[in-house]
């Protein structure tokens, strides 16, 4: 079969691409991104890279212009594909609002079009557990609890307007199988130096998390489930070759509160503090420009549901290889060394190890 992935050199999809890699139910790979990785950057890793698996097509989804012009495009490329698994996202620059609901939403809309106008039969679109509605314990949610989201985080409402629309389209097409992916946070070591730029700053000492910790100071109740990319990956690719519709949570078992971080990164040192004065914190770094993400992620982060993941589990067959755990421990790692990939949007930290597979 034939895939395009829309979002292509980003952190998940670098993750499907090496999944697709040598998968034999895959017979071509379209990568799509604003920015491909470059042949010559490519060609220089001295381990094999997952971006030579694609024949890549640069396209920016939010392009100005009319939508008819950017939707055959798009359409233009993807035709000929089996499925079209949508995965370009945005958390920049997060100052301006406008800008990230264009990639984020009006992409996706554009993405859909031209599927449908492709006549493309299943598009999977990347979702996350930032979709749904507060949940206050540690009770696991399935795909039926309330996708209301958290309205002060910018992400969460994005997510909430994707699958919006997605309800429209599914509404309008019947024909179109449609799959919503939804993770819990996505991490790997390849992504260390996009997360120390798109989330901590440049002000964050991150070479010192390749040393304990002297204590770990975390929000009192915050809690942090997670899933490794190249597990992640896999659900997609279950996801593609079943053909499979609706919505799919995607996340490792454990769930880890301050104490459980405090072991991993500090030697067990916590230190509780509340919520608000975190937020507040946040907030003014932000306003400051001085960090990149906003309070509106501390909101998030207080309010997500633990997910549920049976459905995957049942129809696609998929059980995670790594725990939130070792996720974590591995991410912090790729944080502490800059690691990257030959991906613009993954690419290390200056001066950091440039490779990552």
């Amino acid at each position: 079969m034939r895939v395009a992935v829309v979002g292509a050199s980003g952190n998940v999809g670098t993750a499907l691409l090496r999944r697709l890699r040598d998968d034999p139910a895959v017979t071509s790979v379209v990568g799509i991104a604003r920015r491909p990785p470059p042949r010559a950057v490519i060609d220089a890793f001295d381990l094999p890279a997952p971006y030579d698996v694609a024949s890549w097509s640069r396209c920016d989804v939010a392009a100005p212009g009319p939508d008819e012009r950017a939707i055959d495009k798009i359409a233009q490329v993807v035709s000929g594909a089996d499925a079209v698994v949508h995965l370009a996202w945005t958390l920049t620059p997060t100052h301006d609002r406008a800008t990230q609901r264009r990639t984020n939403v009006l992409g996706m809309r554009r993405v859909a079009a031209a599927v449908t106008r492709a006549g493309v039969p299943h598009l999977v679109v990347a979702s996350s557990v930032g979709v749904y509605s507060p949940s206050p314990d540690d009770d696991p949610r399935s795909e039926s609890w309330p996708t209301g989201g958290v309205p002060s985080s910018g992400y969460s409402a994005d997510k909430v307007a994707v699958e919006r629309a997605l309800d429209e389209i599914e509404r309008s097409h019947a024909e179109l199988v449609v799959a919503r992916v939804r993770p819990a946070l996505v991490l790997q070591a390849g992504a260390g130096g996009q997360l120390t730029r798109n989330l901590l700053g440049s002000l964050f000492p991150a070479r010192r998390l390749a040393h304990e910790l002297p204590v770990l100071a975390w929000p009192r109740g915050l809690r942090v489930q997670a899933v490794h990319a190249d597990d992640l990956a896999s659900a997609y690719r279950e996801v593609i070759v079943r053909r499979q519709r609706g919505a799919f949570n995607v996340a490792a078992e454990d769930v880890l509160h301050g104490e459980d971080l405090a072991a991993l990164v500090a030697g067990g040192r916590h230190r509780g503090v509340s919520l608000s004065l975190a937020r507040a914190v946040i907030a003014a770094a932000w306003h400051a420009r001085l960090l990149p993400v906003g309070p509106g992620w501390v909101d998030l982060a207080g309010a997500v549901p633990v997910l549920d993941t049976a459905r995957a589990r049942h129809l696609l067959g998929w059980r995670p290889t790594r725990s939130s755990a070792e996720s974590v421990v591995e991410v912090v790692e790729g944080i502490a060394r800059g690691t990257g990939t030959a991906s613009p949007p993954l690419r290390p930290r200056r001066g950091s190890a440039p490779r990552y597979t």
